[in-house]
């Protein structure tokens, strides 16, 4: 498994302000192959993002100097990095708290303490949804595979604008701003388009999107 990740050699950027979770997490994922770079904050991460660009971002919610929060933000709103999928990691596991950290910019959230299996998962899932959307726009949708929603499904014309938007990468502050409305109304109509979908998060959202040619 391990020879099979390094093939690809995909970087990853982790920040946790736990050195002990930084210290398993990044043993484990380099011994699946991948090239784990390190910061314990937001403000420290933006730092290595300003020298290197990582295939993905694993990142702790609550963190001194800068939060997961604030760095999504920064993240999603510079061009250069704000394709780049981000996992929230966090103790928080209400349900609130996961719609939060999603509509704020998170591609996936999972809640602490998490099996490493599903975490190198998730990450395995994340970098494969990523190279899809690639695909797809270098060689049109009919070759992409696709994902699978109830067929049943109608969006609202103010939920097509904003899932439009969000396969642009935007984040819901700026969502809400393109369109007028508070930012609780953009996570809202989120919320209601992932329980309509039953997809997962907004990276999916976003498939579906380019999928059903809503771009």
């Amino acid at each position: 498994m391990k020879d099979i990740a390094q093939r690809d050699s995909k970087k990853l950027l982790l920040i946790d302000d736990d050195p002990n979770l930084i210290l398993l997490v990044k043993d484990y994922l380099e011994f699946r192959g991948y090239d784990v770079m390190t910061a314990e904050n937001g403000r420290e991460a933006l730092e290595v993002l300003g020298q290197k660009m990582p295939d993905m971002i694993i990142c702790d919610v609550m963190m001194p100097e800068m939060d997961g929060y604030s760095l999504v933000k920064h993240i999603r709103q510079e061009p250069r990095t704000k394709a780049i999928p981000v996992l929230f990691l966090s103790a928080k596991g209400q349900s609130q708290d996961r719609v939060k950290g999603l509509s704020e910019g998170a591609d996936v959230y999972m809640v602490k303490p998490f099996e490493p299996e599903e975490l190198v998962a998730q990450v395995e899932s994340s970098l494969k949804q990523i190279k899809r959307i690639s695909d797809s726009r270098g060689r049109g949708l009919d070759g992409a595979p696709t994902i699978h929603v109830p067929h049943n499904v109608e969006l609202t014309p103010t939920e097509l604008k904003v899932v439009q938007l969000v396969s642009k990468g935007m984040a819901n502050r700026d969502i809400a701003g393109q369109l007028n409305v508070s930012q609780r109304t953009i996570e809202s109509h989120v919320s209601n388009m992932l329980n309509k979908t039953s997809l997962k998060n907004r990276t999916e959202l976003a498939r579906w999107a380019m999928e059903s040619n809503m771009t």
